[in-house]
């Protein structure tokens, strides 16, 4: 299985998930934005110097949908320029096929197969937890997010996801481009 993380590097929650993931000896993906990569540029640091994989998930969170392509390509670009990597997640999954088809010379786009919700406040800590127990299966691609807003779904589903996939002999990887 992969674990991947969106939005971040975030202060405090980052350094928590990458913690924890020092713990259980599991490296993950890490689809930064480039803005916070570069208000945080010694926590993006510590995301490669620990051997975690990183992707680029746009300058300023972009949704594809809703951005002309001249702006979400500059945004990509701009964000390539501190995420040195061939990993791409469009954020909130959406990107027109005028777009991937220009991008995907230079990235391989990655999306997911489970989502756990944690973003959104709506949804349960608990709820959280089932949507990728219930879910993933072996080579699962699974979304958290390193973010405040996520935090609290995350801080209790993520170390319950990583002990039942793990005492169930799955093992968590890195992507790679």
């Amino acid at each position: 299985m992969y674990l991947t993380f969106d939005d971040g590097p975030t202060p405090e929650i980052t350094e928590w998930v990458l913690d924890l993931l020092a713990e259980k000896q599991i490296k993950a993906t890490f689809f930064c934005v480039g803005n916070a990569v570069n208000k945080n540029p010694a926590l993006f640091g510590r995301i490669t110097a620990e051997g975690h994989a990183i992707g680029n998930h746009t300058y300023n969170h972009l949704n594809g949908w809703k951005t002309d392509d001249t702006t979400y390509y500059k945004d990509i670009a701009k964000a390539q320029s501190l995420i040195p990597s061939k990993l791409f997640r469009p954020p909130y999954g959406r990107i027109s096929k005028r777009q991937a088809k220009q991008i995907k010379h230079d990235y391989k786009i990655i999306l997911w197969d489970i989502i756990s919700g944690d973003f959104d406040t709506e949804t349960s800590k608990e709820k959280c937890l089932s949507n990728v127990v219930k879910n993933a299966r072996g080579g699962s691609i699974i979304v958290f997010h390193d973010s405040h807003k996520a935090s609290e779904n995350l801080k209790y589903s993520l170390p319950l996801v990583i002990d039942y996939f793990l005492n169930k002999g799955i093992t968590f990887n890195k992507l790679t481009d």
